[in-house]
């Protein structure tokens, strides 16, 4: 009896179409080969029969759901980049760093002649000497009443400069040391360091260049732009533009698949770290936010790819078992497909699928992993469990 046959997804439908067809076909075109033993659902050829050779079989494995070909923006990662600016107002004499240069924490980036730093410079070094001598005085003071050669008043007075200086020493150096200076400098020549460790991703400075501590208050472009910008690339965030509908199978710490068009078959890996609480209202998407790994610095901030959202492990056990689409074939509105119970002995199984999905389809009911599966020849055995009328 031929099957009855119902539009459904493009790989089922053409296994339905083929085995219509192989209904229709000749009973004579297997007569010639050994015959196969059928009972019932199942079906088993003696050993070295030619029909083996055209069935292939595969072990179902334990489904690995996927949100497919999420859109997704590259970004430095913010807990790794630092975008430097200036403290001080001066002109720049020399340019340390350039793009592409790997730095080191407290690596120079730049030299910049700055009045600023040289007044802070010199106020350090005279409290310094301001608090030498009223050090000296008050030592002195003390032998001096010791001696009866000075009075108590005297001697108050001289603790009281003394720790007047002490704090102006304290406050001077402090001013100093938030510039990355010392107390032992012989210049004006104020060096611009870098906070962290990495590569200098960006560079808005040239020699010559006239600069102000408040640039970065700026509302210009121009003047907004950080001097420098250090990052370490070997991480980059990802932005994420989840539909609405895919927001229940998010959950952070899932694995991400990434795909870029400038590296053809090559998948970059991450994480989800960070689900938005808001929807866009505009686009109906979630922002999300994941942490791709870009050891050989292959990826760059700004590119665009496409992700693969793997689900999260402790919800695989609902997932069911996924097999290549070729599996399985429909009949009277039931799904089917074979699988080997033994060396050359196949059955018949009836399933529950979902919706097939580049060219793999999920199985809810009726096979567990480890089982294996007849991926080519399905439609052979089926002419042979139910061969035409």
């Amino acid at each position: 009896m031929t099957p009855k046959i119902h539009a459904k997804p493009a790989g089922i439908l053409l296994l339905a179409l083929s085995l219509a067809l192989a209904g229709c076909s000749k009973p004579a075109a297997t007569s010639e080969l050994p015959a196969a033993k059928v009972t019932g659902d199942e079906v088993q050829f003696a050993a070295g029969s030619p029909q083996l050779d055209s069935i292939s079989v595969d072990e179902a494995r334990t489904r690995t759901i996927a949100i497919h070909h999420l859109t997704g923006r590259l970004y430095l990662d913010d807990d790794l980049t630092v975008h430097v600016f200036t403290p001080v107002a001066g002109r720049v004499t020399k340019v340390l760093a350039d793009l592409g240069q790997v730095v080191t924490n407290g690596s120079p980036l730049m030299e910049i002649d700055s009045p600023d730093f040289g007044q802070a410079l010199s106020a350090a070094r005279t409290a310094v000497a301001n608090l030498a001598a009223a050090d000296k005085a008050n030592t002195r003071t003390k032998e001096l009443l010791a001696h009866g050669a000075a009075a108590q008043k005297d001697v108050e007075a001289a603790e009281a400069a003394y720790g007047a200086a002490l704090a102006e020493r304290d406050r001077a150096e402090a001013v100093l040391a938030n510039y990355g200076g010392s107390d032992r400098s012989t210049n004006e020549l104020y060096l611009l360091h870098s906070p962290l460790g990495g590569v200098v991703v960006d560079k808005n400075v040239n020699p010559g260049q006239e600069l102000r501590a408040d640039m970065m208050l700026g509302n210009v472009p121009q003047t907004f732009n950080s001097l420098f910008t250090v990052s370490d690339p070997a991480w980059l965030w990802l932005q994420l533009d989840v539909p609405e509908t895919d927001l229940s199978a998010l959950a952070p710490g899932q694995r991400l698949m990434i795909h870029s068009a400038a590296f053809d078959g090559k998948t970059f890996e991450g994480r989800l770290e960070k689900i938005a609480d808001t929807l866009d209202p505009a686009t109906r998407t979630v922002k999300a936010r994941g942490l791709v790994a870009n050891p050989e610095l292959l990826l760059k901030a700004e590119m665009y790819v496409t992700v693969d959202v793997v689900q999260a492990t402790d919800r695989m056990a609902a997932a069911g078992v996924e097999i290549p689409s070729s599996s399985v074939f429909m009949l009277d509105d039931n799904y089917y497909l074979f699988v080997e119970t033994a060396p050359g002995q196949f059955k018949r199984q009836q399933v529950k699928v979902g919706a097939e999905a580049d060219g793999k389809i999920p199985v809810f009911a009726g096979l567990t992993t480890g089982q294996k599966v007849v991926t080519e020849g399905a439609l052979l055995l089926q002419s042979i469990v139910n061969p035409a009328d």
